[in-house]
């Protein structure tokens, strides 16, 4: 009796000992390919003039479904473009609900800014179609690419398998401060005086037997070392690229901070966004190589559009004398502007500005802003939310400009309202509420969150 007693306990210790703890958590990854086959116009520089002219690298878009044990799900879908269309955020949110009864809070897009891909914005107004067919190319594009993402979602949903989730974060040092002060203005140079977010947030996804299934991370810079005519992910992509060398079968995804007025420097070779990507894969092995905190809990998203209000337009007569600026870019933007008056048209007051806030289990908070979002706004909210480690991104869901911080937009200059005559959209700056309005509405999410 003795030794069936003891038999049956050291059986019991055996299989306690050599058994998996059950996950809390599912997690499925898929990536895609989505360099264009031909020659396109490239997005970022105002100043280029021709068509690409092949490829540097491959430009991805990836995805990451989680599940958790009460079947909350959240999607985060990255990519190796300039930005994402609001139209193109409406479609996919639309389409995740009917196929798969994803809520739109649930799902986070989150794009690279690299300035080496393709221009793709639906309808852009003033694309020259010319004789490259500008602006049906950019269409033909948006629509492919929706369906590559689509299907992403969909192969990461169907391969959810049981995980671990942990995170940490590291540092990285090659993005700096760009609005240099100069005579009254700022120009775009480095400015090592100027505040920095130098941190590299990651979130390890690790299979049930210990092998590196995915990572997520962050940096807030430019996406912008390079700025010829190929087809290139830069730092990020191959920052990207290098992780997933050195993990075989292993995805990483890259999420752009609140970089809007950070470079990477140095800057302008292929040698040296490969040299910063490389700066970038280490710091997220460093990450790796902590005592990741493993996180638990449900996953849960929150999503509000605000609206966000300009600064009062110029009259028609204001556009008028912009005609004769030496500005050519100026020109044409009050060129825009007086058609749209002279169609009757009114010109917009308020932009419907999305506002993200995601909990990643119990200890990790993660903010998704849209625009090119200074870095005020990053290093606000990590001193403001309480309760574990904070997560902010730019660059989420609708990049639609930039968007300054009450100082940014205080001292002008290119971020703080000068870009806006680069767009078709936006008749001038943002109202100086700006940062207020966006901080007041990531905190009432963020109760919203808490108390669900």
């Amino acid at each position: 009796m003795k030794l069936l007693y003891v038999t049956s306990f050291l059986l019991l210790i055996t299989c306690t000992v050599g058994a998996q703890p059950p996950s809390a958590y599912k997690a499925g990854v898929a990536s895609v390919v989505i360099t264009p086959e031909k020659p396109m116009w490239m997005a970022g520089y105002a100043a280029r003039n021709k068509p690409s002219e092949g490829k540097a690298t491959e430009l991805f878009a990836k995805a990451l479904a989680l599940e958790d044990e009460k079947g909350g799900r959240l999607v985060f879908v990255t990519m190796d473009l300039i930005g994402i269309p609001r139209t193109l955020r409406k479609s996919l949110e639309s389409r995740a609900r009917a196929e798969w009864k994803l809520n739109p809070e649930s799902l986070v897009l989150n794009a690279s800014h690299t300035h080496c891909g393709p221009e793709f914005r639906f309808a852009k107004t003033n694309a020259d179609d010319g004789d490259f067919g500008r602006a049906a190319q950019g269409e033909i594009f948006g629509r492919s690419l929706e369906e590559k993402i689509v299907k992403i979602i969909g192969n990461a949903i169907d391969n959810l398998k049981p995980c671990k989730l942990s995170h940490s974060f590291a540092r990285c040092g090659f993005a700096m401060n760009r609005r240099l002060p100069s005579n009254g203005d700022f120009r775009n140079s480095p400015y090592p005086e100027g505040p920095v977010d130098h941190e590299v947030p990651a979130l390890r996804i690790n299979d049930m037997d210990g092998k590196l299934k995915a990572v997520l991370f962050g940096y807030a810079c430019h996406n912008t070392t390079l700025g010829f005519y190929q087809f290139c992910g830069d730092y990020a992509g191959f920052a990207q690229q290098y992780l997933e060398e050195d993990h075989p079968g292993a995805i990483a995804l890259f999420m752009t901070g609140c970089g809007g007025d950070q470079n990477p420097y140095p800057r302008g070779t292929l040698e040296l966004a490969q040299k910063h990507g490389r700066s970038l894969a280490t710091a997220v092995e460093a990450a790796l190589a902590t005592t990741m905190k493993p996180l638990n809990g449900r996953l849960k998203g929150e999503l509000a559009e605000i609206d966000l209000q300009y600064a009062p337009a110029p009259t028609k007569d204001e556009f008028s004398r912009r005609l004769q600026s030496k500005d050519s870019y100026e020109v044409a933007h009050a060129k825009r502007m007086l058609t749209r008056l002279e169609k009757g048209e009114k010109l917009p007051t308020i932009y419907p500005y999305p506002v993200q806030v995601i909990g990643l289990g119990d200890g990790l908070t993660m903010v998704a802003l849209g625009g090119e979002v200074v870095v005020d706004y990053s290093l606000r909210l990590k001193k403001e939310i309480k309760g574990g480690a904070v997560w902010v991104s730019g660059y989420s869901n609708d990049v639609m400009g930039y968007i300054p911080s009450t100082r940014v937009l205080k001292e002008g200059g290119y971020e703080g309202g000068g870009a806006m005559r680069f767009s078709s959209t936006h008749p001038g700056p943002w109202a100086d509420t700006t940062e207020e309005k966006i901080i007041e509405k990531v905190h009432s999410l963020l109760k919203l969150l808490q108390s669900n």
